[in-house]
């Protein structure tokens, strides 16, 4: 793909920025916020701005308030966090068009940063809608892109305010994203080893076949693992299976044959009768052939934990996107703490996180610090590996 620009690359000094921000954040309670990751992942951006002098105005989603007005969905718990980290006052704007926005970016002076209200509050964002995205064009000068979560959806604080400004460029979290997922897998220091979990084939499918193109071993884990068994013809019980996506699976496994890539599949797993997360009990370990009927796979087994370790401590580039098993459930989480493990381990390695719960297992497993760099867009990073044109990239200017 071309070389986008970036904030270094134009003069914002003194400009009305709007800046397109993912700051989708989980709350407690109580109302505030409760994990400020997205947040501070946008500060270089922020920073390097306020110093340029540029007016810099936020713009970002938050949850599915499905175009209405809805205050457990405001942005304003966000200001105090925000403001915090940046150590420098945030102003806050009840709307993010129209005479509350207007006002409140009249009164900014160089190097003040202003919080937009919910895009969402407005049913026109996810339509694209050219007129509100019009609207809010008319309150900056030039367009910046620092969301990745949201830049695989055409919506108008994400792509369409960008078509009516002339300056469009990336912040320096889309930079790097675009580096790790685009340039470290496109031509990835070798042996370049992919690990794909979670649940469905039919989510990654796609990534599958990409990747095959890419990489030199792919290691299969999660419940997507039990299609690919029945495509074997292996009993899967009553684990978590697509049988209509058995053909995909089965292609997938003839590609991997066909271009030498090492496609690795659990030898062993955990298996239970009942996945019960209040209080759970999980059963025994069979090998991959016999999971019995009414009993179903929840985890890795510790030969599959041996084999994929042992392929991921080769590696000079590695990608991983998937738990291996239920993580969420203690009795069910030793197959993807491990994976972090060996993921983390490989000093030798180039290791990317792929976005989505891979993020939450790295940081539950406490290797989070100790991997090259974690994706902070779960549909967006897919999309991107499948290779795929991400709308919120494509209006930015090229170098």
């Amino acid at each position: 793909m071309a070389k986008i620009k970036t904030v270094k690359d134009v003069n914002l000094a003194g400009k009305r920025v709007f800046v397109r921000v993912d700051y989708n954040v989980p709350f407690d309670e109580k109302g505030n916020v409760s994990d400020d990751t997205r947040i501070a992942a946008s500060l270089p951006t922020l920073r390097y701005l306020i110093e340029q002098g540029a007016k810099v105005i936020l713009a970002s989603h938050l949850g599915r308030p499905k175009g209405q007005v809805n205050p457990k969905y405001s942005l304003k718990p966000v200001v105090p966090v925000l403001s915090n980290l940046l150590g420098k006052p945030v102003a806050f704007a009840e709307d993010c068009v129209g005479p509350k926005a207007e006002e409140a970016v009249a009164a900014m002076k160089d190097g003040d940063v202003l919080l937009l209200e919910n895009v969402r509050f407005h049913p026109e964002e996810e339509k694209n809608d050219p007129a509100f995205a019009a609207q809010m064009a008319k309150l900056a000068d030039a367009f910046v892109n620092d969301a990745f979560g949201s830049a695989h959806r055409a919506h108008a604080s994400t792509a369409g305010v960008a078509k009516d400004l002339p300056i469009r460029v990336a912040g320096f979290l889309i930079e790097k994203e675009l580096k790790f997922l685009g340039e470290a897998t496109a031509n990835p220091q070798r042996p370049f080893v992919a690990i794909l979990g979670g649940a469905k084939v039919s989510d990654k499918i796609m990534v599958i076949d990409s990747l095959l193109d890419k990489c030199d071993a792919l290691i299969v884990g999660g419940a997507m693992a039990y299609t690919f068994f029945l495509a074997q013809g292996k009993p899967t019980g009553s684990s978590l299976t697509e049988p209509d996506k058995v053909d995909l699976a089965k292609k997938a496994l003839a590609k991997a044959q066909e271009k030498g890539v090492q496609l690795l599949l659990p030898v062993d797993n955990v298996i239970t009768d009942k996945v019960d997360f209040a209080n759970a009990q999980v059963g025994e370990v069979k090998d991959a052939e016999v999971i019995p009927e009414g009993w179903q796979g929840v985890d890795i087994g510790p030969k599959s934990i041996a084999l994929f370790s042992e392929e991921i401590a080769k590696a000079k580039t590695v990608l991983w996107n998937g738990p291996m098993g239920i993580f969420e459930i203690k009795a069910c989480s030793k197959g993807t703490f491990s994976i972090a493990e060996a993921v983390a381990k490989n000093k030798d390695a180039i290791s990317i996180i792929g976005g989505g719960d891979s993020v939450k297992a790295i940081k539950k497993s406490g290797y989070a610090d100790q991997v090259s760099f974690i994706s902070t867009g779960g549909g967006a990073s897919l999309e991107f590996l499948e290779g795929k044109e991400l709308p919120g990239v494509a209006v930015l200017q090229t170098v």
